[in-house]
């Protein structure tokens, strides 16, 4: 299935309950306004039971739209949810007085307290993402809150729509709505318990932690007593590391090894915070629980299209593994890589840059904002006028770009390749911040 067809049915499925209401005989209408603000409680109450389908991290939706890109539209998606259902009782509040009731606790205690609950649930849903920083509140405890808000928003959402019922009366509708809502649920104890159970039967544990410059860290796995994660380069899994998978620090990352071995696996990671901080740490023997592969930030190699890579600071870590993949392959298609990084100190595994562009048809670019003296590369940001200079004697036809790094370069990158006529089919991107 394309992504079009992934597209048009989250439509039908949060334009559902509309369309449930229309079937059968209407209740007497009660104007236009109030109307409005049901069909917007609704579709945002649809909404936010699909949100828990874009968490769980199917690999066959993910393969085609990219594990980044269902992630960032899981944050977008459910900020419109939340307007939508915080919206619903604004507007029938402003539409007729008597809707405020619903939050008047003389009249129905545990109704009021209820909805006032689900109110203030809305609101910390949005705004914890934003205040995470501020306030120190670590990824994994945001995790687990985060779930938990929702799980309480579609279930109270789910008894205020059986309750009210003008709209859901007949007995086969209100099922739907237990079986949608149900679902919901299930794919959330699927993906917080039935996945780390099937992780904790294919265990791996720490090989080995080298440093590859400050703050960053290459960490190799090895698979226990199984034969490993068949993977295509470019692709990440979901780390857990510890005696139990059943733990709150589960991280993405991107797999930087060679998919040629699926036994034997290198992370590289760079410190961005509390967990990705501690990895220098982490002790050779230490078990290890992977969940994955996901990702469609991958090169084909079936046929030999040539290949642009424009990769910021850790950004890097898909393209290593798809050089080394190509590598191991004896593959000759034309590539380039455009590496961006503050300073010289920055650039990861420089000398194995080198000896790549010697066994591959590979040309590098490194792009510094801080070069040192007698420094003969790019200066300052990967800009159009330098992606024109680097691509003028590089060939168009059929090649694939691929854009992995901070999103103020990875805009200025895709823009500038759309400029130049090149289809959306062949631009992939993956960004890093997906929380």
């Amino acid at each position: 299935m394309q992504l079009g067809a992934w597209v048009g049915v989250y439509v039908v499925m949060v334009a559902a309950p509309i369309g449930l209401v229309l079937v059968g005989q209407l209740p007497e209408g009660r104007g236009f306004w109030v109307e409005f603000g049901v069909g917007l409680g609704l579709v945002g109450l649809a909404m936010m039971g699909v949100q828990f389908a874009l968490t769980a991290r199917f690999r066959r939706i993910a393969g085609i739209v990219g594990m980044d890109s269902m992630l960032h539209f899981h944050r977008q998606a459910g900020i419109v949810a939340t307007l939508f259902v915080l919206a619903h009782p604004v507007i029938l509040v402003l539409a007729d007085r008597e809707f405020l009731a619903f939050f008047d606790p003389r009249v129905n205690l545990p109704r009021a307290g209820a909805l006032t609950a689900v109110t203030v649930a809305l609101l910390l849903v949005v705004a914890l993402p934003l205040a995470r920083g501020r306030i120190g509140l670590s990824y994994e405890w945001w995790r687990l809150t985060h779930g938990l808000l929702g799980l309480f928003i579609v279930l109270v959402g789910l008894a205020h729509v059986l309750m009210v019922s003008r709209y859901m009366a007949v007995g086969w509708k209100q099922a739907l709505w237990v079986v949608f809502i149900g679902a919901a649920v299930a794919l959330l104890v699927n993906s917080r318990l039935l996945v780390p159970w099937r992780a904790w039967r294919r265990p791996w544990k720490v090989a080995s932690v080298r440093t590859e410059a400050p703050d960053v860290w290459t960490i190799t796995l090895e698979a226990a007593g199984h034969s490993g994660l068949p993977f295509r380069a470019g692709q990440c899994i979901w780390l857990t590391l510890g005696p139990t998978p059943f733990s709150l620090q589960q991280h993405p990352f991107t797999i930087a090894s060679s998919a040629v071995r699926a036994d034997r696996l290198e992370l590289t990671i760079k410190a961005l915070g509390d967990f990705t901080s501690t990895i220098g740490n982490v002790a050779p023997g230490t078990p290890a629980f992977l969940e994955g592969p996901y990702g469609n930030f991958t090169v084909d190699l079936d046929t030999l299209h040539p290949a642009v890579f424009f990769a910021g600071g850790i950004g890097i870590t898909p393209v290593l593994s798809i050089l080394r993949t190509l590598r191991e392959r004896g593959d000759r298609r034309p590539l380039l890589l455009v590496y961006a990084n503050a300073s010289e100190a920055q650039i990861l595994l420089r000398e194995e840059f080198e000896q790549l562009a010697g066994e591959l048809e590979l040309r590098v670019c490194h792009v510094l904002k801080q070069p040192p003296e007698g420094w003969s590369g790019e200066v300052g940001r990967i800009t159009p006028e330098l992606i024109e200079r680097v691509l003028n004697d590089f060939p168009l036809a059929n090649t694939r770009y691929y854009v992995c790094g901070a999103d103020s370069m990875m805009d200025t990158v895709e823009t500038e390749l759309l400029r130049r006529g090149v289809g959306l089919h062949r631009i992939h991107s993956e960004r890093f911040n997906i929380v």
